[in-house]
This record gives C-alpha cells, structure tokens and sequence, in this order.
C-alpha cells in the first residue's frame, strides 16, 4: 500500500556554473520517495515568476502532486549557488529572503498534515520565524502514528542551538552525517566519543526510533532503541553528491515505513544514495527499469 509522504520546506533551483538544477532537500526527499513507489508529496512555496513556473511545471513533469506548493507574489523562488570541487562535493551560497522563507499555514496544509504517514523536515527551511512556526504546526497536525523524520543538513549559518533541540524533540528519526554528529552532541552539551554510543545518547535524550549517521563515501549507520547496523556504502563514478543525502533519507523511510529490517533499510538507503551520486542533479530520471532491478536483487 502506498504511503503519503511529505516533504516540507524548501524548494529551490541549484545554480551550477552554466546549468541549473531544480532541488531543496524536501523536494529531493519527495521526488526518490514516488520512485521507491509512495506517493510523495511536496509541500513548499515558491515565488510568482518565472523560476517558480519552471519549478511548478518539472515538479509535475517528474510525477510529483504541486497542489501543496504555495505561491507568492512578493518573494521570489529560492535559488542557491554551488560550486563543486574536483572530489564531486558541494559548496553552496543559499539567498535570502525567497519564498519558502514564508510559509503559510492554510486549511489546505492542515488537511495535508493531517492525512500524512509521514513527514520530513530539514533545520535551513526553519531559517525564518514565519516557516518554522508553520512546520511546528504541521508537524503537531499529523496523526500520532505518523513518523517524523528531521534531516539536519546543516547550511551556512542557518540554524541555531534552540530549532536543532526542538527539531530532534519532535523527530521519531533523525537523520545526519559524520561532521554534524559532533556539533549536535556539542549543542546536546553531551560528550561525544564515538558514533555508536552517542547515537545511543541522542536516542535516550530525544526519545527517538532511529538515528541514521551517513558517512560520505563510507557508507552508514543505522541505531535504534535495541539494535545498530553497519553498510559500506557502494562504490560508484560521482557525477554530483548533491542530493545523494535526501535519496539516503528516502531510500531508508520507504522501507521503515513498509516494514523492513534495519539491514534491508540501511542496504537500500545507501544504493539509492550512490545512485543520486552517480548522475547529474538531485532529482535523475532512472533509466528504464534500472533502479527497480537494483533493488529487486537487494531484497
């Protein structure tokens, strides 16, 4: 059965030297989750102009339901500007103000909240007062029994001690990679020694599911309240990491949420994360059947 899946934030267009590239975590999250067989929603604002047309026209275009994705006519639509360097990694120059920086709780967003079994939210869309309060709003509208997934992802400056604690206090997973764990466990005023034992501490602490700590090329780990799980990561020719670590998230709540083993969850999370780095952009067409046989000879 499929899942409604939400992911809510920012929708924006990567600005690469001589290309552009629709993105934002949340919509990233949004676009894997319908490949992997949900339906994923994307719940965002983008501006009235003409790269927030764009953006509404291949979110359709890709398969993804826009009728959550607000409008507006006095900010534009986000934009960041990324430079990658010759290991495939991202460096990003995020503007402000655009239009997910506002917003709005409506009847309609209540609706959505209400129906999810699942939503996923990131610290940079909660950069402004006006959005963090309406993701605190649509979060505390979602059923009890739907999961909340809050991916770190830390940008720029973008984000403070008060909405981490507060982000991983409404989470049932969280989701970071091996450079945040230790500034968590700084802002948690908890020491950090290692992954597995301060995993474990942040689960005790936040009363949480899951942690998922990503480690680049590495690999992951996956701890729960009664178990871990180790995977390499897959080896494969990177194109772009950006966005690899929303197909990560992804990739391991579909199969949360379908029931799965924490070794099934932690196997396909990271071959769809290596797929994302393999090709250009964050939001790639799978070639014909690829990624569905990919996955067949994993489960």
């Amino acid at each position: 059965m499929k899942k409604r899946v939400v992911g809510l934030g920012e929708v924006l267009w990567d600005l690469f030297p001589g290309r552009a590239c629709l993105g934002g975590a949340p919509a990233n999250f949004a676009y894997i989750t319908s490949l992997m067989g949900d339906h994923g929603i994307v719940a965002s604002r983008v501006g009235e102009d003409s790269r927030g047309i764009e953006a509404l026209r291949l979110l359709e275009e890709l398969g993804l339901n826009i009728d959550h994705v607000q409008t507006d006519r006095e900010h534009p639509t986000g934009t960041v500007n990324v430079d990658v360097d010759r290991n495939g990694q991202p460096k990003f120059e995020i503007i402000q103000p655009v239009a997910w920086d506002h917003l709005q709780w409506t009847l309609d967003w209540q609706h959505l909240a209400e129906t999810a079994n699942a939503v996923c939210f990131g610290s940079l869309s909660q950069r402004s007062e006006t959005s963090r309060l309406t993701i605190r709003r649509f979060l505390k509208a979602s059923p009890p029994g739907a999961l909340k997934i809050f991916d770190v992802n830390l940008r720029q400056s973008f984000y403070s001690p008060e909405i981490l604690v507060d982000s991983m206090r409404l989470a049932d997973i969280v989701k970071l990679n091996n450079d945040e764990l230790p500034k968590i466990m700084s802002l948690s005023r908890m020491p950090h020694k290692d992954e597995l034992s301060s995993a474990r501490r942040l689960i005790e602490e936040y009363e949480l599911e899951l942690i998922s700590i990503t480690r680049g090329g590495r690999g992951s780990l996956l701890v729960s309240k009664k178990s871990s799980s180790e995977h390499p990561g897959f080896k494969v020719q990177v194109a772009d990491t950006v966005g690899s670590g929303d197909a990560f998230t992804a990739g391991l709540v579909h199969e949360y949420l379908h029931g799965a083993s924490l070794d099934l969850m932690n196997e396909v999370a990271n071959l769809v994360g290596a797929w994302v780095t393999s090709e250009v952009g964050a939001m790639p067409t799978p070639k014909h059947g690829a990624l569905e046989h990919s996955l067949a000879e994993i489960r």
